[in-house]
Parts: C-alpha cells; structure tokens; sequence
C-alpha cells in the first residue's frame, strides 16, 4: 500500500491536536470522557458508512487522530474495546437489530465493554475454551464458567463471551459468542487482579448461571470460533500505529535517563539505544505497509512478534542505564503507600508480560509456521 498524508490529512491532524488541547484533561473521570468524546463525534471515526459512528474518516486520517491522541496525553481509553473490537466484529457478523441496539451507545460512549476470552486453561489456546452456555426454555442462555485477564471487567456494562455451547464439542467446534450484561448480581463475580506493578487492570470474572438472551448470540450458535476468529483481526491496526507514538516516548524518557545517569557514555549502552530507535522505525514502516491490507495471514503475528520482544528489551535497558537506583522507588515507604514505582520501573515490571499476553510468542511463531510457512502442524498431546 502507497501510504502517506496529504494536505487534507495535515488540516483534519490541525483540527485533531487544536481539540485535544482545549479538551483533553488527564484527571477526569474515565466515564464522563468517553461521553466527551462521543459527544464530539470522536468514537466510530473507522466505522466508514456504517451509518451508526460519528464522524467518518478515511483511513489515514484514522491513523492521524490516534497518533495525535497518544501524543496529547489524554486519559487513557475505556472504551475501545466496544469501538474497536465489538463494533466492527458487529457490522462484520451482527443483525441489524443488533447493530441498531448497541453501536449507538458505543458511539456516545455511554456503555463500556469488555472481552471474554481467555480462561485459566484456555490463554493462547482459545479452542480449549470450556465455560457452558446452555439454552434454557425462557429463550436463553445460562452461562457458567469462569475467564481470566478480562480488561476492565470491574468497568464494563456488557461482556462478549465466547462459551462453549454443545457439551460434546472439542477444540473449536461448537463454540458460541455472546452478549452478556454485567450488572447481574449473584450470577457474575469481578475479582481484580493485582499485578507485580501493584495495579489492578485484569480481573478474574465468574459466571454463575449468568443470563445471555438468544438474540444477542453473533453469527449463529456453534459459529463462535469464526466470530472470535474475526475480532482478533481487527486487535492489530491503526491501533499499532498509535501504540508505537507511546514506545517512542518510552524510550525518549529511557535515553533522558541514561544521559542523566552517564550511563550514555558507555559505547555498549550507546548501541542498545541507537537498536531500540532503529527498530521502533522499521516498526513503524512495516506497519503502514501492512495498514489496510487484507488476506496475510502472518501480518498480526508478525507485528505482535515485534513489538512484544522490542517493548521487554525498552524495559531491560529503563532499569539498566539507572544502575542502582532502579532498584529503589520513588517515595519513602508508609503504610498508606507501601508499594510506589516510578514510569520506568512501571515499563520494565508491565513488559514482562507483553510476549505472554495477546497471543504468547510461542504461539505466534506456530500461527507463522503453520498457516505462512505450510509447515506440519504441530502434534498435539494425547487427552
């Protein structure tokens, strides 16, 4: 793909930065943002002629709202896993009524989604999924089992779960994706998880007989895995791009500190930083290549590969180029802050989980193998 800004790019970024500045505030409620936001029709831009977003945008302009939101240090989003994930897998394999229902209060951003995929055995192998859905008399789906790493699960209005409903199925067979409120008390539990950073961004969530209406089932019963399928195509994009203004400023800070610390004078630090500047440029070219294209298959895992490895390098060299004083946080201990870190200590603890998380290395390497290469398919073990 021929990818570059033209003028009218240039006059939307204008127009995109001026908002931000008079708007963008990093203390308010996540809540009332995302309704800011909707309210200036700034959800849904990549919706092109759904008729259910806001503004539409060509897909360089995408590219440019969401590079300059990463730069403008607006508050982090809570609502891009319904505008990003759920709204295209809808206008992709939705009805109508369905469509009609729930993009309009993604768009204001009046309701916050979260993903249901992953299970305490079914992480990067999402066929192992065992949580039930059962069809009930009343037209329903009750839904048991448990998921695990659910983002944002202790914010969200409504979950999409991808549950196993044909008890005889295996593997990817017989798997259904739904649509499930979270304000069900007694039936679905969020338990959040504190991380090594002493953050809580992952939960655990528990379904106990939980509720899901049999029209709010994407693509049919039993057609989960291509659904599930199809949203995982749509994780890696203009959100590649906007991730990467992140890395660099990541690694601006890192070189901040290595000058501060003299570690820059040493010619092997000096070389790590010059490769981690390098390869966040080749990042970035192989994903405006890659932008908008469609049928290679090994792109996600390509880029996912790249960026996991070169993100858990940045936070070795954050914690290298400061010596001992990585070791030791920002504050004195008290018992009312008994665990503090600073941005770079946070970067290193958070990136040891970027070649596990999405989709681990090991996985992504056989998807490139198995479905790029053409090689055997890896055996698996006897059940």
């Amino acid at each position: 793909m021929d990818f570059g800004f033209g003028a009218e790019d240039e006059a939307f970024r204008c127009e995109v930065r001026a908002w931000l500045s008079s708007h963008a505030d990093a203390s308010q409620d996540r809540r009332t943002w995302e309704r800011t936001l909707g309210k200036a029709g700034w959800i849904g831009i990549g919706w092109a002629e759904s008729g259910y977003g806001n503004r539409t945008a060509t897909l360089t302009q995408q590219v440019v709202w969401a590079e300059e939101y990463a730069r403008s240090g607006a508050p982090a989003r809570s609502g891009h896993i319904g505008e990003k994930l759920l709204a295209p897998t809808l206008l992709a394999h939705g009805t109508d009524e369905q469509k009609a229902r729930f993009l309009p209060p993604v768009a204001a951003g009046e309701e916050l989604w979260c993903q249901g995929y992953s299970e305490p055995g079914a992480g990067s192998d999402l066929a192992g999924v065992r949580t039930r859905a059962t069809r009930v008399g009343d037209g329903t789906y009750r839904i048991s089992g448990q998921k695990i790493w659910t983002s944002l699960a202790h914010e969200a209005d409504w979950c999409f779960v991808l549950a196993r409903t044909d008890p005889e199925s295996r593997r990817h067979h017989g798997l259904t994706f739904l649509l499930v409120p979270m304000d069900q008390p007694g039936r679905i539990e969020v338990r959040p998880i504190r991380q090594m950073t002493g953050t809580s961004e992952f939960n655990e969530v528990f379904f106990e007989g939980a509720h899901a209406r049999a029209d709010h089932v994407v693509g049919g019963e039993g057609q989960g895995w291509r659904v599930a399928m199809s949203l995982l195509g749509f994780e890696r994009g203009v959100s590649t791009l906007a991730q990467q203004v992140g890395f660099a400023q990541e690694l601006t800070s890192v070189l901040r500190a290595a000058v501060r610390t003299g570690a820059v004078a040493d010619p092997v630090v000096r070389a790590l930083l010059v490769r981690q500047w390098a390869e966040l440029r080749t990042m970035r070219w192989n994903a405006l290549r890659t932008l908008g294209g469609s049928g290679d298959t090994g792109a996600p895992s390509v880029a996912k590969l790249l960026w996991a490895g070169w993100h858990q390098r940045l936070g070795e060299l954050a914690m290298l180029v400061r010596g001992a004083e990585a070791a030791v946080g920002p504050g004195d201990w008290s018992a009312s802050a008994p665990y503090e870190l600073d941005a770079l200590q946070h970067l290193f603890l958070f990136s040891r989980a970027d070649t596990i998380y999405g989709g681990s290395d090991q996985v992504q390497r056989t998807i490139i193998a198995e479905r790029v290469l053409g090689l055997p398919r890896e055996p698996k073990g006897v059940v």
